[in-house]
């Protein structure tokens, strides 16, 4: 009994392995593409026990947003998606709290991400 818990609390934390760094690929991937795209500004937040919220937005030369990616969520089955609505927006025209008005997360990870560190 003892070593069917044990095989099966193994599998679970191999299964964790792999599923993580699937994930982890894909978002590299999302996030290469979105870099090629001009000057990305990121934010995240969330905590231990709430969902985490990764944000990315891309700007080009007039400080337009060209490309965007958030990846939300609790699991290993989050994945990176885009959000068109920020397309072509200027970003002294994005405001966190009108744009995500019911989620907090997504509010503190967008204001984050419009701090630009080199630019």
């Amino acid at each position: 009994m003892v070593s069917a818990l044990i095989t099966l609390a193994v599998i679970a934390w191999l299964s964790q392995l792999a599923l993580g760094g699937w994930q982890i690929r894909q978002f590299n991937r999302a996030f290469d593409l979105l870099c090629q795209q001009g000057r990305v500004g990121v934010g995240r937040s969330g905590g231990r026990f709430k969902p985490r919220v990764v944000l990315a937005v891309a700007f080009d030369k007039q400080d337009r947003v060209v490309d965007t990616l958030i990846m939300r969520g609790l699991t290993v089955f989050a994945r990176p998606a885009k959000i068109d609505t920020l397309l072509g927006l200027k970003r002294q025209e994005l405001e966190p709290d009108v744009i995500f008005p019911h989620d907090p997360g997504c509010q503190n990870a967008l204001l984050l991400a419009l701090k630009l560190k080199y630019g």
